[in-house]
């Protein structure tokens, strides 16, 4: 049995695995994930091996803490990965998109493939059938929009998500949410079509915090999975993190 983690940016999300099957996941704020984990250890006695991939603040000597109770693997770039990385700066491609990249090879063989990771920040990763890595882009996420036009503006509100009724907003309050969710929609399917016209025939991977709101949204069809990290750390364990 297995424990997946991802230490992001803002939570921490984690999964519990027996075999090929996810028993039970959680997601919870930076502060509670360590008491989350010791409770998941106590309620899943089996679990060997503990997963990791942290792209936060979190200190790898928080994560040891467990060390006396499970086997330890965080996820570096001096691990194996299922693809080859044909970035131009290889060292500064984060885990994440990297554990991202690798699961989209394991989970789907032979094809070409869009990962597009909507969380804090909207990552696009793409990787030929061939399995090569190429790159991608990073944009500001839906709530880093919202803050950006709260934080740097004298006047505009801090808003929660929310889908405009029109893409004409009558209020301040309306053309903020038209103006960074339609954006957020636009920037996606504008991506896809940009990749359509180099590669043509390709599955696209929509995940992260996001992805629930935006996948119904979207004029492309997609493979919506807001747990694909979690998954993906998964099958990186099952494909082998060492050389």
């Amino acid at each position: 049995m297995v424990l997946t983690i991802d230490i992001g940016n803002t939570r921490t999300k984690g999964a519990v695995y027996e075999n090929h099957a996810m028993l039970e996941q959680f997601v919870i704020s930076e502060d509670q994930w360590q008491k989350k984990v010791w409770e998941i250890l106590e309620i899943h006695p089996e679990i060997v091996d503990l997963i990791v991939a942290s792209v936060g603040k979190t200190q790898k000597e928080a994560v040891e803490m467990f060390g006396g109770r499970v086997n330890i693997h965080f996820i570096t770039h001096q691990n194996r990965f299922p693809f080859e990385n044909r970035y131009e700066t290889p060292h500064t491609l984060g885990i994440d998109r990297m554990v991202l990249s690798a699961g989209s090879v394991l989970r789907f063989p032979g094809q070409n493939r869009l990962v597009i990771d909507a969380g804090t920040c909207i990552t696009y990763d793409y990787i030929d059938a061939q399995d090569n890595y190429y790159g991608g882009a990073i944009s500001p996420g839906i709530r880093l929009r919202y803050e950006a036009l709260h934080n740097y503006t004298a006047r505009l509100p801090l808003l929660d998500t929310e889908m405009p009724a029109d893409p004409i907003g009558k209020s301040t309050a309306a053309a903020m949410h038209s103006g960074v969710v339609n954006g957020v929609l636009n920037e996606i399917d504008g991506f896809i079509s940009d990749c359509k016209n180099r590669w043509p025939n390709f599955i696209i991977i929509l995940t992260g915090g996001d992805s629930e709101f935006l996948a119904g949204r979207l004029k492309n069809t997609i493979f919506a999975n807001s747990n694909f990290l979690l998954e993906s750390l998964h099958l990186i364990f099952q494909f082998g993190l060492d050389d």
